[in-house]
């Protein structure tokens, strides 16, 4: 038995032209911290949620470790967090992920990502989403998927509207201290673009694991 017999989701991989969603592995996740370190976005903003690009230099190593660790040890059927390293033309640019819960019954699920600096404005966030998004549809039998970002955030808005999201409501959330308005959006297969066709590795395994048919 290998790591990747014992957790499933270390064995799936999606390539699509070329962009790999590739396991993160510790080796990988030492990759995507230098990747981090250099930055994510502009200081002035922050696009996250949570505000994990605002920890101090000298603590965002192991914060960003812990996340990623703790994604695995929190795993279960009810509730998961699926999370990929970006490989483009060989390169670790960033990450891509699909969370959800009661997926067996929802078949729903929320999309987040990001890259490092120099790789953006070059089409990346797009194929990245248009092949989470393909594998959720085709291979996991997702009926819908959702997204948000601020209204401060066009460039992650471009995305969703490149790949076919529409908008579902706004939030009113707080982002350092101030009102942050979280546009919502959603995904259906009839309102897919499609980008790239995947090829996907690990998946009979993948979908046992979560409680589906293989």
């Amino acid at each position: 038995m290998d790591i990747a017999t014992a957790f499933p989701p270390l064995a799936l991989r999606i390539q699509a032209g070329p962009l790999t969603l590739r396991p993160i592995t510790d080796e990988v996740l030492m990759v995507l911290i230098e990747v981090a370190a250099a930055g994510v976005h502009d200081p002035a903003r922050m696009p996250f949620y949570y505000p994990w690009t605002d920890a101090p230099a000298d603590q965002l190593p192991t914060e960003f470790a812990q996340y990623h660790w703790g994604t695995r040890a929190r795993w279960s059927q009810s509730a998961w967090s699926l999370e990929f390293a970006v490989e483009y033309d060989g390169a670790i640019v960033g990450t891509q992920g699909f969370a959800t819960q009661d997926f067996v019954t929802t078949r729903t699920g929320e999309t987040g990502s990001w890259l490092g600096r120099p790789y953006h404005g070059r089409g990346i966030g797009t194929r990245m989403r248009q092949a989470i998004c393909a594998f959720a549809f085709d291979h996991l039998g997702a009926e819908e998927i959702t997204s948000g970002a601020f209204t401060d955030n066009p460039a992650s808005l471009a995305v969703s509207r490149k790949v076919g999201y529409r908008a579902n409501g706004r939030k009113r959330l707080v982002s350092r201290g101030e009102l942050a308005v979280d546009q919502r959006l959603v995904l259906t297969p009839e309102h897919f673009v499609r980008g790239d066709a995947i090829a996907v590795t690990g998946v009979d395994a993948f979908r046992e694991f979560i409680g589906l048919t293989p």
